[in-house]
């Protein structure tokens, strides 16, 4: 083992630099349905490579220290146990569970962040002395982002469960006091910079903490596919930070890496959906709650599986457009048989996806492919909307904010601005629901009551059965 042991560091250094480039790769694939999968085998294999490294270095290390090995054990056991858990996690969860279980994995970084910081604070080890100032800074930034990082995550995962209301938390002052603690954040940093006293530090944790609950309490659910990628680039930084105190250049680069392209998705989900960057970011800066009365704005028609699949059988083009409630039902293979069974008719079929369809970025184009569907005729909102004006038939699954016609028409509604599907300009639309409430934003929906809607209420996968039976 000796001699192996002598090349840890060399092989070490040269296995972060290998799985940096694995990481790029990831992204790189991950950004197109194509490639996707191919981007999840680099990133696996860059983690994989650099456990396996680490390990080794650490095991070099600490080879012939006594109070080393008993650290080592602990080690070993912490990989055995936390792999088992995510086989099982991975197993297990449903697609409907994928965005609570993400934000969960966000407070995993933010909590380990947190603890490295304090470690960094409480057995500082042969820092020089010219570099004393930066490496208390480190400490201090770290931990303030992990702790944010972990208690906005545990809100976020509560939320996305509906363990507790989606509804934005409105405290007398919000703004304030978001805007205050960032303030005293930097006047403590500065005053443990030149004071390390440890007191200091446990008031950052605390006054994280709270931040991190309050920012994301404070944003509504219809915005929760944001504060999800939003918490990926926090726990992108929280990383880099322990990077910095670790002395590891892969934790720096991986979590530059997460926390920059965590925000750049922010921006872009931001923008499709009408919102300030840094209002989001800023816990709802500005945003006021929205009613949430489910008032019906008229009458409503309901149709049966029968008329909607007489109504497909005469369309000479179908757009359908997917929302959560495709994801709770497992819809997605029925509808991937329907549009496959149109297709086979010289039906054009395509589907309309919304960049913030589901609670979780991507979260409908994973279930399409999941389902085989084809990556052709799956478009993006930009790619089709000027397509439904000359649509025989619009099948709006499980969707609700994402194709609300208020956002358009009234600069009164919570959600005025936000671009949406324009599914109400076909020709025929046919939304798939459970009832007549409200969506996740807890904004009514007039699409229902258009003259050329007509609802079809029950489970969605039991409706799609029932129309390709009938077809």
């Amino acid at each position: 083992m000796q001699p192996l042991f002598d090349l840890a560091p060399t092989l070490a250094t040269a296995s972060y630099i290998v799985a940096s480039l694995l990481f790029i790769l990831s992204l790189a694939g991950l950004s197109k349905h194509e490639s996707a999968k191919g981007g999840i085998i680099y990133g696996v294999s860059g983690m994989g490579l650099a456990l396996v490294a680490t390990t080794l270095l650490t095991l070099a290390n600490g080879w012939n220290d006594p109070k080393a090995q008993f650290g080592l054990i602990f080690l070993l056991i912490g990989l055995v146990i936390g792999a088992s858990i995510g086989l099982w996690r991975a197993r297990v969860v449903e697609m409907t569970g994928m965005p609570e279980l993400i934000a969960l994995l966000h407070s995993f970084v933010g909590v380990a962040a947190v603890l490295i910081g304090w470690n960094g604070a409480l057995f500082d080890v042969g820092t020089p002395e010219n570099l004393l100032g930066v490496h208390h800074a480190e400490v201090f930034i770290g931990v303030f982002i992990g702790a944010v990082t972990f208690t906005g995550s545990i809100v976020a995962n509560l939320k996305l469960s509906a363990k507790i209301s989606s509804k934005p938390l409105m405290l007398p002052g919000k703004n304030f006091l978001n805007v205050g603690a960032i303030v005293a954040f930097i006047g403590l940093t500065i005053w443990y910079v030149t004071n390390p006293d440890i007191s200091l530090l446990i008031a950052v944790t605390v006054l994280a903490l709270a931040l991190g609950w309050h920012l994301v309490a404070s944003i509504g659910g219809g915005d929760m596919p944001v504060v999800v990628s939003m918490l990926n680039s926090y726990s992108g930084w929280a990383a880099a930070a322990a990077g910095f105190l670790l002395n590891n250049d892969l934790l720096i680069v991986t979590g530059a890496l997460v926390g920059s392209s965590g925000a750049y998705l922010s921006y872009i989900m931001c923008k499709a959906m009408n919102r300030s960057f840094i209002s989001v970011i800023a816990g709802g800066f500005g945003i006021e709650a929205p009613s949430g009365k489910d008032e019906e704005l008229g009458e409503y028609r309901e149709v049966d599986a029968a008329s909607v699949a007489e109504l497909l059988r005469n369309a000479s083009s179908v757009i359908i457009t997917p929302g959560y409630g495709m994801a709770v039902a497992q819809a997605q293979y029925p509808v991937a048989d329907l549009a496959s069974r149109l297709r086979d008719k010289g039906i054009t079929v395509r589907f309309g996806i919304h960049p913030v369809a589901g609670r979780l970025p991507g979260h409908m184009n994973v279930l399409l492919a999941e389902a085989k569907v084809p990556y052709d005729i799956v478009d993006e909102m930009d790619e089709i909307n000027d397509d439904f004006a000359t649509t025989s038939v619009v099948l709006v699954i499980g969707a609700n904010d994402t194709v609300n016609p208020a956002a358009a028409e009234d600069p009164s509604s919570p959600i005025a601005g936000m671009p949406v599907l324009r599914v109400w300009e076909a020709e025929n639309v046919i939304v798939f629901k459970r009832s007549m409430a409200s969506g996740y934003a807890g904004v009514q929906n007039p699409l229902f009551f258009r003259d050329n809607a007509a609802m079809l209420f029950g489970d969605a996968k039991e409706r799609v059965e029932d129309i390709l039976k009938a077809l």
